[in-house]
């Protein structure tokens, strides 16, 4: 029998998104392109003037807003469209559409900021007085002018606006080969199955028992990627110039100066998680030769890094049951959270299973007006459930922030886009522990927690320590081949895992694979927003409503604060090691407890 990925058109409508909750049709898409087209051409008009007085400044700023919003709508449509199937023609056409509109834009209206930031302070402070519908835009004007020291004249705003599309084409380039052209060899399991391997099943298949099949679709899995190692360094490459030319462009020491800026947070935080992993890396290699003994295996490799480590013990859970599970174990968030989280699994805000064409992995995508959206690939594991309530937590952030903010306010930094979503996985993972009614269930979710520490506190400082790494080469002129990031990659992965585990010579390829490399610094986050969310999960569970009431207020707040600031809503205090280091103390508490039911 061999299990083929179905098509779009097979997969059942009560699976997919329902996309027509933003459009019904194209000619309603087109609609709002050409409405945003035509604001932006209106505020072309402003080119030159506008801090002539409070009043100009509040009318540009109202038209911007128009702007953007009918922009993002459109962009946003565009994009989850062709994501549902990256070969479907009309999808591809819809977002190639979609962005050159809003490279248009950008640049037509690219003298907006430089003329803000060129209004003096005391003149800004009059405005207020003089003009009270400013208030309505006073934090994105505090966020323009912030970054003053760092803007160009309007000619030179303009040409880098302009070059957007054209530095957009490696990220673009890496997904198309990745999502729609890299096709992966057939494997055989036990039971004469012949299964396609895919980028959404390598980690399902990665968890099978046969560790002779996890080895070979390791080998295949890899060995495709490494087949085009040359055209991925040279994307790579690519992403990394394009980053370089607009820091080096805008003034700034490196690369990571610019990017952690764009998002109000020191590059202090960053360092502060190398350090703290790195005094911790004992941890981690502690883990590793657990690992290694409960598999019973004489060498440890990376095809067993996803394998469970409790034997002859396997949790299935289909989507439907998933979805009452995830709503159980939400319920400490209180009624009105819930509510809407029912509302997103039985209003088809969610894409659940995957399809021929279907991008990779998961994430959530909210559209102001309207709801947020969340792609997954489901393949009935648990990893999957965790999956989905991770990207509820991202959807559940978009919406508090949407209802209670302003479209520009709404848009939370990145630094804090992953608290909400870990925050879940850290309830979902106490209420299974509570329900477990096995020694062995016990142990199988000690070891998911495990594996949250190691994917996502210690995997994802790894991951950014290779862009950290990568990047300072290219800013320092070293040449960016196949050869030089992968011998980067492995002596990193080789670091991490330590001497319990062999690093298999083709996982030096991995990082042809990581799409999160083309994303600008994002990665360290998801490791300091779990050391985050993992503090705020446990206060909800301790303190109840009290404690439900500030994480609601952080999760309603948008961008209203720099990141930092709001994280304090919450009780976070990212300015210090402090929730790192206490993260990584429930890390070893985690591993003493498995280790003790295996006495």
């Amino acid at each position: 029998m061999e299990t083929r990925l179905p098509k779009r058109s097979e997969v059942p409508q009560e699976l997919t998104w329902n996309l027509e909750d933003i459009y019904t049709s194209r000619e309603a898409w087109q609609a709002d392109l050409d409405a945003s087209a035509a604001a932006a051409e209106e505020l072309a008009g402003y080119a030159g003037r506008v801090t002539e007085s409070a009043s100009t400044l509040l009318a540009a700023l109202k038209l911007w807003e128009k702007m953007l919003q009918l922009d993002y709508r459109a962009f946003g449509y565009a994009n989850l469209r062709h994501d549902q199937d990256t070969a479907e023609t009309e999808g591809q056409e819809l977002n190639a559409l979609a962005m050159s509109h809003h490279v248009r834009i950008t640049e037509k209206t690219s003298f907006l900021r430089p003329e803000i930031q060129a209004l003096p302070d005391e003149a800004m402070d009059a405005y207020y007085a003089q003009e009270p519908g400013l208030e309505y835009f006073r934090v994105t004007l505090r966020d323009i002018r912030r970054q003053k020291d760092h803007a160009l004249p309007v000619e030179q705003e303009r040409l880098l606006a302009s070059a957007a599309e054209v530095m957009q084409a490696p990220g673009e380039a890496r997904s198309m080969l990745s999502d729609a052209d890299l096709k992966f060899p057939s494997v055989r399991n036990k039971a004469g199955d012949v299964i396609q391997i895919s980028d959404g099943r390598f980690v399902s298949l990665q968890m099978d028992a046969d560790r002779e099949l996890r080895q070979e679709v390791f080998e295949k899995y890899y060995s495709r990627y490494a087949e085009f190692k040359n055209t991925w360094a040279a994307l790579y490459d690519g992403e990394l110039k394009s980053r370089i030319f607009y820091s080096r462009a805008r003034r700034y020491g490196s690369s990571f100066e610019a990017a952690v800026d764009d998002v109000e947070v020191s590059p202090q935080v960053c360092d502060r998680l190398f350090d703290s992993v790195h005094r911790h890396l004992d941890l981690m290699h502690r883990y590793v030769r657990l690992r290694k003994k409960m598999l019973g295996v004489d060498e440890l490799h990376m095809w067993d890094v996803y394998m469970p480590i409790v034997k002859d013990y396997e949790i299935k859970v289909p989507y439907e049951k998933a979805c009452g599970i995830i709503v159980d174990a939400l319920a400490p968030m209180g009624e009105e959270y819930v509510s809407v989280v029912k509302r997103a699994l039985a209003e088809r805000w969610i894409d659940v299973v995957e399809n021929e064409g279907k991008r990779g992995g998961a994430y959530s995508s909210g559209v102001y007006g309207v709801h947020p959206y969340m792609l997954l690939n489901y393949n009935d594991t648990l990893d999957d459930v965790f999956t989905l309530i991770h990207e509820m937590g991202h959807s559940m952030h978009t919406w508090y922030s949407e209802q209670h903010q302003s479209m520009l306010n709404a848009e939370y930094r990145i630094f804090v886009a992953e608290v909400a979503s870990t925050t879940n996985e850290v309830l979902l993972l106490e209420y299974l522990l509570e329900r477990a009614s096995s020694r062995e269930e016990k142990a199988y979710l000690i070891n998911h927690y495990l594996e949250n520490f190691k994917g996502t506190l210690f995997r994802q400082t790894m991951f950014e320590e290779f862009e950290r790494k990568t990047c300072e080469m290219a800013e320092a002129g070293t040449p960016l081949t196949a050869q030089a990031l992968s011998d980067v990659y492995y002596d990193l992965n080789r670091q991490y895992f330590g001497e319990d585990m062999v690093s298999d010579d083709l996982i030096r390829y991995e990082w042809c694979r990581i799409p999160h490399f083309y994303y600008n610094f994002y990665v360290y986050q998801y490791a300091t927003s779990f050391s985050a969310a993992v503090a705020i999960a446990h206060r909800i569970l301790d303190e109840g409503a009290p404690m439900v009431e500030k994480y609601l207020t952080f999760l309603s707040s948008g961008c209203t604060q720099d990141p930092v600031s709001l994280l304090k809503i919450a009780g976070v205090d990212m300015t210090t090691s402090k929730p790192i280091d206490e993260a990584l103390d429930v890390f070893a508490d985690a591993i003493r407890r498995m280790e003790e039911l295996q006495d």
